[in-house]
């Protein structure tokens, strides 16, 4: 029954999934409320992970979670789940992409859904922020680090071994 329950979740999160893995978050918080499968901070845990490793993150994100609640197998249907609805979708944008290429309305609808992904890139903003702000030294690493990738761009592999190092000297 899990599987089920879990391949169905994610399946509605691949659907609104629009503008990246950064969206599923609050999609995430919502499944951590509704089911207790895991908390906000096991959340967090799981998006920094995410973004860690090679992929990507909204994908990583249904791997980890469908692990955690199901297994091997609750990761695998989490993952299909996620992937399914894209995969509809360009299947069938392919079928009549050609005919509707010049449509204003189409371009007019894909040019409306984009202040719907800004807004929910910047709540799931907010939640993680909620969660990893929490002391003087997360917020003071945080703001360290966001001015020095302001001032002095290099990669983000560089930032993130600085942030890991930093974490454990000051015990983050």
């Amino acid at each position: 029954m899990i599987y089920l329950v879990l391949c169905w979740e994610f399946f509605k999160i691949g659907l609104f999934a629009i503008g990246g893995g950064l969206v599923t978050v609050p999609f995430l918080f919502d499944l951590a409320e509704k089911y207790k499968w895991f908390t906000t901070a096991e959340l967090a845990d799981m998006i920094a992970i995410s973004q860690s490793t090679p992929g990507p993150i909204g994908i990583n994100m249904a791997t980890f979670a469908g692990y955690k609640v199901g297994g091997i197998y609750g990761g695998i249907a989490a993952t299909l789940s996620e992937v399914l609805p894209a995969m509809i979708i360009i299947f069938m944008i392919c079928k009549i992409l050609d005919k509707w290429a010049e449509n204003p309305y189409i371009s007019r609808i894909l040019q409306g859904i984009r202040p719907a992904v800004l807004a929910l890139i910047l709540y799931a903003g907010w939640d993680i922020a909620k969660i990893s702000l929490t002391d003087y030294k997360n917020a003071g690493l945080f703001t360290a680090l966001l001015l020095a990738m302001h001032f002095y761009p290099k990669s983000p592999i560089f930032y993130i071994l600085l942030a890991a190092g930093a974490g454990i000297v000051f015990h983050i």
